[in-house]
């Protein structure tokens, strides 16, 4: 995992300062607070926040690892594949790797969401459905190793990421400009 001392962090509150003060008054339940009603949605409901892509490369990569070895996390691996495609047409669905590729130690395949209602409606979904497999959900930044260590989320056990490439990359990038 990156060390989050390496980045910087804009004020969450950015945009909405000077505003008057939130009411105390708790809700029914008598541990959440009544919120006031906002004058619109937000617009992360309908697009990703910056710096998150919403073009043709998609918002969030979700890799669903297995182990090659394995013959039961194999086939369960396929079948889940199948039951995505299927189900969720609308996605970008890549082939299943029965090798580590790129930064990724073992077997996966991975899924492409465009939009919030993707996001969703699929990650729910995987929740339940992932089985016994590890799942790495990140954003799709100007930044790919942030986005596979500090802004990546897991469902399952961590696997280690080989960072390397993306080390290589950020250097010659570096040395180009």
């Amino acid at each position: 995992m990156a060390d989050p001392s390496l980045y910087t962090y804009p004020s969450p509150l950015k945009g909405y300062e000077n505003l008057e003060p939130l009411p105390n008054e708790e809700a029914d339940d008598g541990k959440s607070y009544v919120n006031p009603p906002a004058k619109k949605k937000s617009e992360a409901y309908h697009s990703f926040v910056e710096p998150i892509t919403n073009g043709i490369r998609g918002g969030f990569d979700v890799h669903i690892y297995f182990l090659q070895t394995d013959e039961e996390e194999t086939k369960f691996a396929n079948e889940l594949w199948e039951r995505i495609r299927r189900e969720f047409p609308e996605l970008r669905i890549y082939k299943v790797w029965d090798r580590p590729v790129g930064p990724h130690p073992v077997a996966m395949f991975e899924v492409n969401l465009f939009n919030p209602e993707q996001f969703g409606a699929f990650i729910p979904w995987l929740v339940i459905n992932r089985g016994p497999l590890s799942a790495l959900i990140h954003p799709n930044t100007d930044d790919e190793e942030r986005d596979h260590t500090q802004r990546a989320t897991w469902m399952g056990q961590p696997l280690p990421l080989s960072l390397k490439m993306f080390k290589k990359r950020a250097a010659s990038k570096g040395e180009n400009s």
